[in-house]
């Protein structure tokens, strides 16, 4: 019983001097042991890493879901240790949505046998969401979430330690100050020497924690890599489904009957142009939006032989700047190649009008 009261009492007192040491700094009334340069350039990196991962993973998630009621939800989930409940997504939705409008339809008509191909395509999307999703919530969430949940909080820990540290520290160095018996002096000596010791371990333990930040983020890195991998794939599957339905509408007939016929004021159709593409998805990384058509022969002649070519523009396409010039479907205008353009556009002409045009909104002409 002695013994604990005497241990309750020196921690008493040790938190006591704590206390008046913190107060004394924050009123100029004592001095503080300054942490080297290093070490503080070390711990400024530490907190940069902790806000920006945070607000990364933030983001992130709301770009995978961006309902916050869900999101909310499976955060409870998360914390109950329970499976969500599996929903299907937006893409999933709509593609339900269009099988069994067109299944009402009846796969019989054109449109309901569209509705059951575009239908078909979406869910194949929801799909290849679903995957994205999943793959960038173990290889990129997790990992930032480990960080912060981890090896960080052990930072705080030893941080919160060395500054603890420090206090004992210059409490010890302001009673050395005060003593004026040669014992007192001898035991606060001795205190200070034991207080130094044990700061200099300190420093140097959350010192090697805070270097490990470096791994850290060359280990975010990786997994940032692996999070465009994955964008990457998604982007490529959905934009392979979306060409496949493409050729797909492609060979139903361009127009039905009149009852069928959408029109704008004064009874001009709606036109719904047909955008020509590649088979090929690395030209369409290459070359962006013009890079399908870039592969042509027609254009590549045109372009070495710096001559004129009349081509057709396949649909309507609004000038972006004073640079471009705007079209209009189903007209015929003049192209030509000037050296130095890029390679997805072309010099257009409409009579006194000049200006240029992206070439995946024409076909060249005989």
């Amino acid at each position: 019983m002695d013994f604990n009261v005497k241990r309750f009492a020196a921690d008493a007192g040790t938190f006591l001097s704590r206390a008046v040491q913190f107060t004394e700094e924050k009123l100029g009334q004592a001095e503080k042991t300054e942490l080297d340069a290093h070490l503080e350039n070390l711990l400024v990196r530490a907190e940069n890493t902790k806000q920006w991962t945070e607000r990364i993973m933030k983001q992130t998630e709301v770009l995978l879901q961006p309902n916050p009621n869900v999101r909310l939800e499976e955060f409870v989930y998360e914390k109950l240790e329970k499976k969500a409940p599996t929903r299907m997504n937006n893409h999933e939705l709509l593609g339900q949505s269009m099988i069994e409008s067109g299944s009402e339809f009846g796969p019989g008509t054109a449109y309901g046998n569209a509705l059951l191909k575009c239908g078909e395509t979406q869910k194949q999307i929801g799909g290849a969401e679903r995957e994205f999703i999943q793959s960038a919530a173990i290889n990129f969430l997790t990992p930032f979430r480990n960080f912060l949940e981890g090896d960080f909080k052990t930072i705080l820990k030893e941080r919160k330690l060395l500054q603890v540290k420090r206090l004992d520290l210059d409490a010890a160095k302001t009673r050395l100050k005060k003593a004026r018996m040669a014992d007192a002096r001898a035991a606060a000596e001795q205190e200070l020497r034991m207080t130094q010791s044990e700061f200099d371990r300190q420093a140097e333990i959350t010192r090697l924690l805070l270097e490990g930040v470096s791994s850290t983020h060359a280990h975010h890195l990786r997994c940032l890599s692996d999070f465009v991998e994955a964008q990457t794939t998604y982007y490529a599957q959905c934009y392979q489904y979306m060409v496949d339905l493409q050729k797909q509408l492609g060979s139903f007939p361009s127009s039905f009957s009149n009852n069928n016929q959408s029109s704008v004021s004064g009874g001009a159709s709606i036109s719904v142009p047909t955008i020509p593409v590649s088979a090929s998805l690395p030209s369409v990384a290459a070359g962006g939006r013009g890079g399908s058509a870039a592969a042509a022969g027609g254009f590549n002649e045109l372009r070495s032989s710096n001559g004129s070519r009349k081509a057709r523009v396949l649909y309507d396409y609004d000038a972006a700047s004073s640079s471009e010039l705007s079209l209009l479907a189903d007209e015929v205008i003049t192209v030509s190649s000037v050296p130095g353009m890029d390679s997805d556009w072309l010099m257009g002409e409409r009579g006194s009008q000049k200006g240029r045009v992206p070439i995946t909104y024409l076909e060249l002409l005989n």
